[in-house]
């Protein structure tokens, strides 16, 4: 089983902060519960220097049938009682590697870095996948993160992994493999201009029959540009790719 100090290591270690620096904080609270209100996502934020949970959003879906309060008290042990032991060792692994691949990214890049994987949650006895997407949003003078911001949403996939970090709007993206535990690079998706407008009709509640005469194309080439859509997406309905497309900001 894990243990709290797994998830706070040496690599990204806050040691001293700065006068002054916890005087953004509140604001930044401010900020982000008012995000956390108009979205149906769960949102917390990590305290690497307290080595805890400075806030958590009052949305059932992270809490696991606790109170928003209860899982901040908790901070990583809420982890620790609500993922499966098998995968808490991978949550393990991808904290280290992640934290691995940050220290390697220019000093003035490492603000617009953002990793996401997939893990299952034990809510109530069921295991649910959901999907984290982390993201620095404050620190050190030295390049260290002081404080990340965690969303928390259904996963799209079938399956727990899934690991990539992503920089800024760089069309390149990294992808982190399990089984050879390293890092591999990759190209992002490129999508034809008839598959982004499918996308965004589709957004706009659209069927494939108000798609095709909006497009002006028959109903089957619109049929085409989903199937094609599916393939470059590795999903399988429009909901999938809509959420992937969204992430990744491909239309």
């Amino acid at each position: 089983m894990s243990k709290i100090e797994d998830f706070f290591i040496a690599s990204n270690s806050v040691n001293f902060v700065q006068e002054g620096l916890y005087d953004k904080v509140k604001p930044l609270i401010n900020i982000v519960d008012a995000f956390s209100r108009v979205s149906y996502q769960s949102v917390y934020l990590i305290d690497y220097y307290r080595k805890d949970f400075l806030y958590v959003s009052d949305n059932p879906l992270f809490l696991c049938g606790r109170t928003a309060k209860e899982v901040k008290e908790l901070g990583y042990t809420f982890y620790i009682k609500n993922v499966p032991e098998e995968e808490q060792k991978m949550l393990v692994e991808i904290n280290r590697a992640g934290f691995q691949f940050f220290n390697l990214v220019n000093t003035a890049d490492r603000n617009k870095c953002s990793i996401s994987y997939d893990f299952h949650m034990l809510n109530e006895g069921k295991k649910i996948l959901v999907n984290h997407k982390i993201v620095p949003i404050l620190l050190t003078d030295d390049g260290k993160i002081l404080i990340a911001m965690c969303v928390v949403s259904l996963s799209s996939h079938k399956s727990s992994g899934h690991i990539e970090i992503h920089i800024g709007d760089s069309s390149k993206y990294w992808k982190y493999s399990l089984d050879a535990h390293k890092w591999n690079e990759f190209e992002g998706i490129a999508l034809k201009e008839e598959e982004k407008d499918v996308l965004r009709l589709s957004s706009e509640g659209l069927t494939m029959n108000e798609i095709a005469d909006r497009m002006c194309k028959s109903k089957d080439s619109i049929k085409f540009y989903r199937r094609s859509l599916f393939e470059k997406l590795n999903v399988t309905n429009i909901t999938e790719a809509l959420a992937h497309a969204i992430v990744y900001k491909l239309f």
